[in-house]
């Protein structure tokens, strides 16, 4: 009798142990949060609304692995005048990256690299780089001068490789890329993401590894990499190491036809910051993307998700790394990967980590997140941010970009701290 108690009592702690890893949806009273000042977000965005600056918002707010706010205001569809949903979907852009960089984490975490290890050990085409030096833009010729060292995996998940971007980067790093063929990472595209890698490696770097921040394809390369490391694709990779353990159920590179209608349309501004409907051809980058059948995963950008879904991942390392009695990563490591990386003033006032802005003292004291925020966004309008000392997972999520009126994604993040009685 007495074993079969003791067997009992373990049990139950076992499953408080894994109900306090989840978001409690129970709707009960958090006593740290003033839910009357937290509902002033509802006046702040129905009159953005109104006004017509933005057409939809999701907001969510998870205090203490509490779920204290979860809405949707305004349009999904401005046109139908559908509803914006609390579990509508989003193209989620550069919030792929935060993900693509947790998975690397976790093959580093199996020995399969060391994050001052050359990314040449795995793509070759990457083995003695060579930097920018002097480009004619007349004609999109340059010289180069030798790397001073390898690009590594830290360089990578820090944004320090010299790699820029396609489309939105440097104006002479655009026109070699876009000479040389590297897509975008969305829409159809006819190469594997190995082969647009490789394609890659052979381009010039903009600056020595190491030296500089910048915005680059860095996590597509990262996403390459759990590829060609884990031997599975990367959206096998990230369905069964990630989603499926976490119960992310609604987050795709291609999302199904049975969810198809809960995206978001995607809107975007004229020259009278009118808001309009981004079309199918504007900069290049088609809203339907999300529908496209792919093989090509962008690490970067390619993910579309829900606000709910996204909060389970961050509330994941805030934990510690463990989630729905999984632990994806080790406490250890994602300490390291909340740590920042880079010397002071290469990235403003604040720093970054392993695929993370990271909000130093300096940063602190300019905005309401604390010291050790982690935070990142999408280019389609959507935003996040974790915060381990008020212990709570914030996002903004909205599908309109560029927005005249972004001041409301500040706003809001103001009125969500003023809501917290401690």
């Amino acid at each position: 009798m007495k074993k079969i108690i003791a067997s009992f009592t373990l049990l139950i702690i076992f499953s408080v142990s894994i109900n306090a890893q989840v978001i409690d949806k129970s709707g009960k009273p958090n006593i740290h949060v003033d839910y009357k000042r937290l509902s002033r977000i509802d006046s702040l965005v129905n009159d953005y609304v109104k006004n017509d600056r933005v057409k939809g918002v999701v907001t969510i707010v998870v205090k203490d692995n509490q779920l204290v706010q979860y809405k949707g205001y305004g349009y999904a569809d401005a046109e139908t005048k559908k509803p914006m949903a609390n579990d509508a979907m989003f193209r989620i852009m550069s919030q792929t990256k935060a993900i693509t960089s947790t998975g690397i984490m976790m093959l580093y975490e199996e020995g399969k690299f060391l994050l001052d290890q050359s990314i040449a050990d795995f793509i070759p085409e990457f083995r003695k780089p060579v930097v920018l030096d002097k480009y004619n833009a007349a004609d999109t010729t340059y010289t180069t001068v030798p790397a001073k060292r390898e690009i590594t995996f830290r360089d990578l998940l820090t944004h320090t490789s010299g790699i820029d971007y396609a489309a939105i980067g440097s104006d002479e790093m655009k026109a070699i890329y876009t000479k040389a063929g590297i897509p975008s990472g969305l829409g159809h595209i006819d190469i594997t993401l190995l082969e647009a890698m490789k394609i890659l490696g052979k381009q010039p770097l903009k600056f020595q590894p190491g030296e500089e921040w910048q915005y680059g394809l860095n996590t597509d390369l990262l996403g390459c990499l759990i590829e060609v490391i884990s031997g599975v694709s990367l959206d096998e990779f990230f369905r069964k190491r990630i989603f499926e353990p976490l119960g992310m159920n609604d987050t795709y590179f291609t999302v199904p036809q049975s969810k198809a209608s809960r995206l978001a349309t995607v809107y975007t501004e004229d020259d009278n910051h009118k808001i309009i409907k981004w079309s199918h051809t504007f900069r290049n980058i088609d809203p339907d993307y999300p529908l496209i059948k792919t093989n090509f995963y962008s690490g970067g950008a390619g993910l579309s998700s829900t606000a709910y879904d996204y909060a389970i991942f961050l509330q994941m390392l805030l934990n510690k790394g463990k989630y729905n009695g999984r632990q994806l990563l080790a406490p250890r490591t994602v300490e390291m990967i909340l740590s920042g990386q880079l010397d002071a003033g290469m990235f403003g006032d604040n720093n970054f980590g392993l695929g993370f802005e990271i909000v130093t003292d300096k940063g602190a004291a300019k905005e309401p997140r604390n010291k050790g925020s982690f935070a990142w966004g999408g280019y389609y309008g959507t935003t996040y941010w974790a915060d381990p000392k008020a212990n709570m997972v914030c996002l903004i999520m909205t599908q309109h970009t560029p927005n005249s009126h972004g001041d409301i994604f500040s706003k809001i993040e103001t009125l969500i701290y003023a809501s917290l009685k401690d």
